[in-house]
């Protein structure tokens, strides 16, 4: 029995087919439905902003965000597929509106965050996401940057320092958002992307932030 995505149909159908043809043996194929979020989009580890439950690869906090910043329309089926709360409550989750479809995302991305790193880790992220966001601080568990002085002898450009918190995928990328007035640093506004930091500059963490939604943190060390 081989077992896929419903977009693997092909490819089991053509193995149960081949494995007729030399062994003569009848075997099975079995697909589910692919995970989309509510506009049609795939989520998987080839589609762009993959959620990786390997902290290595994708941070507990920015594991948390993903879960935090559900769609409205996906929150309650989410909050089925994802997490061991009751369906009435999965429901009633669901259905609120408005502001209150915040606490409803709060309590997905928790749930989630404690399956995947477990309850401290979920918190520590719920906990710095509140300071980001409510306080404008810079929490301790948004991902880190940690650059070496012999990296930045000749200090390194703002739009560098978004490409390798990776806040921005490439320097065109990065200059574009800060020159268009997206970007910050220590939420202030900042937009020029050639801006020299040096290594006192990072002495202490500097918040680097892409849009309202995106954090990071750059320090020596």
């Amino acid at each position: 029995l081989q077992m896929g995505g419903s977009d693997q149909w092909g490819n089991i159908v053509n193995g149960i087919d081949l494995t007729r043809r030399i062994a003569g043996a009848e075997v099975y194929g079995l697909t589910s439905p692919l995970l989309t979020t509510a506009d049609g989009r795939k989520m998987g580890k080839s589609a762009e902003g993959a959620v990786w439950l390997d902290a290595a690869m994708l941070s507990p906090y920015e594991f948390w965000q993903f879960w935090r910043n559900t769609a409205d329309a996906d929150v309650g089926r989410f909050l089925k597929l994802y997490t061991e709360l009751s369906v009435e409550e999965c429901e009633r989750l669901g259905a609120l509106g408005g502001a209150d479809i915040n606490a409803a995302k709060v309590t997905l991305a928790n749930a989630v965050t404690t399956l995947a790193h477990g309850p401290d880790a979920a918190a520590a992220a719920e906990a710095t996401a509140r300071e980001v966001f409510e306080r404008g601080g810079a929490g301790e568990d948004l991902p880190t940057l940690r650059l070496a002085a012999a990296e930045i002898v000749e200090g390194i450009s703002l739009a560098q320092l978004f490409v390798r918190a990776g806040l921005a995928k490439s320097g065109k990328e990065a200059r574009r958002l800060i020159a268009e007035g997206g970007a910050r640093l220590d939420d202030e506004g900042v937009t020029d992307p050639g801006l020299m930091l040096w290594a006192a500059d990072l002495a202490q963490p500097r918040k680097l932030s892409a849009g309202r939604k995106r954090h990071a943190l750059a320090v020596l060390g």
